[in-house]
């Protein structure tokens, strides 16, 4: 069965020494750089399970928290080069990259928009729950998301934590950000102004599966826009969950996705995710929607864009 990773990361080797030349502290306030299978692609190859492909997506060090706009513009789309050349001489590994854009520039952002809808490589950006301490779903943000829609650019969200917050932890804060974003996009009627957009959620979906019944009961003029959402299976295991967020999302909104390499060392919880999602009580054929299947169907409409 053919196995195609949604969310995974890696840490190009340019873009990161150009980002140490701007902040050499870098490597000890984010812990994950150091992990080396996402720095260093031998090492990840060696790692690598075969029978899985992985769509890679800039791990965290994003250039607008430490340029100007003008200077984060460029980088980004040397990032986005790189990346694309990552893909092209590692296809057998990535058959696609994700997108970094300029959110203190939304300007050249949607101008690097229509470079990544062009691109056979990137199928798409990787959002933040917030960019410069503002939500995503903030009005200067909204042309970003719009234009995703109308290009057909699939739109991987992805938690940070809330700098206002003096108690952030990776156990579940990540987990509350991307459960608020969720809840901030729903009641910004984001699927009413971009009814084509194609949003994945990073871990199942976070919260809002375990709390259906509180959204049904609080929220029952939007209770159906939650489920608009596509997810992925990336919360390091647990059959139970994963089933969970297949019964509320249903079995065409959830993607495969482990968030390679980091959560198990020393290159991500693949085995533990596979495992999960092969010990669920479904058919093949919902077993395969999920690890590929799902995906191709929104990849295809990119390509009819």
């Amino acid at each position: 069965m053919e196995k195609i990773d949604v969310f995974a990361h890696v840490l190009l080797p340019n873009y990161y020494k150009k980002m140490l030349t701007i902040d050499s502290t870098i490597p000890t306030t984010y812990a994950f750089t150091n992990i080396e299978s996402l720095k260093d692609l031998s090492v990840r190859r060696k790692l690598w399970n075969s029978n899985t492909k992985q769509i890679v997506s800039y791990a965290n060090i994003n250039a607008e928290d430490y340029c100007d706009p003008e200077e984060s513009a460029r980088l980004c789309r040397e990032a986005n080069e790189e990346l694309i050349n990552c893909v092209r001489e590692n296809n057998d590994m990535f058959p696609y990259g994700i997108g970094m854009l300029p959110f203190n520039n939304v300007k050249e952002s949607l101008r690097i928009l229509d470079e990544i809808a062009t691109s056979k490589e990137l199928v798409g950006i990787q959002v933040f729950t917030r960019h410069l301490g503002k939500s995503i779903v903030d009005k200067e943000y909204l042309p970003i998301l719009e234009k995703c829609a109308h290009l057909g650019l699939l739109v991987l969200l992805h938690p940070v934590f809330d700098s206002r917050k003096p108690d952030n932890n990776i156990v579940f804060s990540w987990e509350y950000e991307l459960s608020q974003a969720m809840l901030d996009l729903v009641n910004a009627d984001i699927f009413t102004k971009c009814p084509n957009i194609k949003i994945i959620v990073h871990h199942s979906g976070a919260m809002v599966p375990f709390f259906a019944g509180r959204i049904d009961n609080i929220m029952k003029d939007k209770k159906d826009e939650f489920k608009k959402f596509y997810v992925d299976t990336a919360i390091l295991g647990n059959p139970k969950a994963i089933e969970l967020a297949v019964n509320y999302f249903g079995i065409d909104k959830v993607l495969y996705g482990t968030d390679a390499p980091f959560g198990i060392m020393p290159s991500g919880a693949t085995k533990e995710i596979e495992s999960a999602i092969d010990a669920l009580p479904l058919s093949n054929n919902e077993k395969e929607k999920i690890y590929s299947k799902n995906l191709q169907n929104l990849l295809k409409r990119k390509k009819e864009k």
